[in-house]
């Protein structure tokens, strides 16, 4: 795999350099249009409404229409606007995993450990089991800002982006609003009818039908010689994340900055968890970050 994303994640002072891989890759067939009587390849032209010629990418801008009007927004427009080029993943705050919707997952991505000690990387991860709770991080990818769950899947950490609370549907249907009445017996029946299905979930035995015999369907019309000779036609920079100096130092002025910001006094128990270097902490509610 190659990474597309070099930074650090952090949450109070501890940086744990990371390299970001995308977890998931599309394996469907590649295909194209043609023209049905020669197999002349179909391409598309960017040909102006207004002038009728056909336009070059550097003299084409983006708009927004709103219906009754059209306003045209340049590169210097968009480059005015603020853009995130930060390399770090911000966690901004630890949440129980059962409150984050799966439905609000978007991309997945693995996060490769980049420093000579992995020792930063294997606490955040073990820390996330050991309290089953997923962390909620801001970071930057090709200049927008993302919102992202952080969570552990076996001995990686996950990255899966997650859409904004208003690009998520209500599901308003007036059937769901209707009284329905079920017996116990049809209850019973359903549930037993499920139980006749139940197994352990392995997604391996499941495969794409469609696109296995898409490509018996290929690989046959090749056989037969039922083809045209055609010609082929057809980086992210990446940053140096930062060492972790002093791990223990990090996390001992982080709960201590924490302390000083809550403006009480911390537990004991606490201060004695980061002394040891266990990693541990108790459970403690954090009051939500403003956005």
């Amino acid at each position: 795999m190659r990474s597309i994303w070099k930074g650090a994640l952090t949450f109070g002072l501890v940086n744990v350099p990371v390299k970001v891989y995308a977890a998931t890759e599309d394996h469907d067939v590649s295909l194209h249009q043609v023209h049905s009587e020669d197999g002349g390849r179909i391409r598309y032209q960017r040909r102006c409404e207004v002038c009728g010629q056909v336009i070059a990418y550097a003299d084409i801008d983006r708009a927004y229409d709103d219906g009754d009007r059209t306003v045209v927004l340049t590169d210097d427009d968009l480059k005015s606007l603020p853009s995130e080029r930060s390399r770090e993943i911000d966690v901004v705050e630890f949440v129980p995993s059962d409150q984050v919707d799966p439905i609000t997952f978007d991309r997945s991505y693995f996060l490769e450990p980049d420093s000579s000690s992995p020792k930063a990387y294997v606490l955040l991860r073990r820390t996330l089991e050991s309290t089953d709770r997923t962390a909620i991080v801001r970071f930057s990818l090709r200049q927008k800002t993302r919102l992202a769950a952080l969570r552990v899947r076996g001995d990686v950490l996950m990255l899966q982006t997650l859409l904004w609370a208003d690009e998520v549907r209500e599901a308003a249907f007036p059937a769901l609003e209707e009284k329905v009445r079920i017996s116990s017996k049809e209850l019973e029946l359903s549930a037993s009818l499920v139980d006749s299905f139940s197994s352990d979930f392995d997604p391996d035995q499941y495969v794409d039908e469609y696109q296995q015999e898409l490509r018996t369907l290929i690989a046959a019309k090749l056989d037969k010689g039922d083809a045209i000779d055609t010609e082929a036609t057809f980086g992210e920079q990446e940053d140096e994340g930062g060492e972790v100096i002093d791990l223990m130092e990090a996390l001992r002025a982080s709960v201590e900055r924490s302390r000083a910001a809550r403006g009480g006094k911390g537990d004991t128990d606490e201060k004695a968890a980061a002394d040891k270097g266990d990693g541990e902490k108790p459970k403690r509610k954090r009051t939500k970050k403003a956005s």
